[in-house]
């Protein structure tokens, strides 16, 4: 009975991701509202105070040709997972110190997550 019921409370956490999905929508809005400013949707990439953004999920930190990125940022060697976005988003200062980026991060995690399924979306296709 004990296994049962472990069962039943465990089903609903293996589809949260599907019932719960991200809004692209609410993201490229987010994204307008925050973004903007500093970076590029643009492809090819173009750069403004940040680097372009498109198609940065699952790319290397510190990679777009022409921006000048700081030392703390190219010595992070890291892939822009979905996971390290989110991270980076919550607080870029603490997930790299002595980054160039003045933004203080989002702490609602679902806009967080609206705006790296925005950026997902935003790639070219394979």
């Amino acid at each position: 009975m004990k296994k049962f019921i472990a069962w039943l409370m465990a089903v609903p956490l293996l589809y949260a991701p599907y019932l719960f999905a991200a809004d692209v929508q609410a993201g490229a809005d987010s994204f307008a509202a925050n973004c903007v400013v500093c970076h590029s949707m643009a492809n090819p990439l173009k750069t403004k105070v940040g680097p372009g953004l498109y198609g940065v999920v699952d790319r290397p930190s510190a990679s777009v040709a022409g921006f000048q990125y700081s030392d703390a940022l190219k010595a992070s060697n890291i892939i822009w997972t979905k996971k390290n976005l989110d991270t980076y988003l919550t607080d870029p200062a603490a997930m790299i110190p002595n980054n160039k980026m003045p933004f203080k991060g989002l702490s609602s995690a679902s806009e967080r997550e609206n705006i790296i399924e925005f950026l997902a979306q935003k790639k070219d296709k394979k």
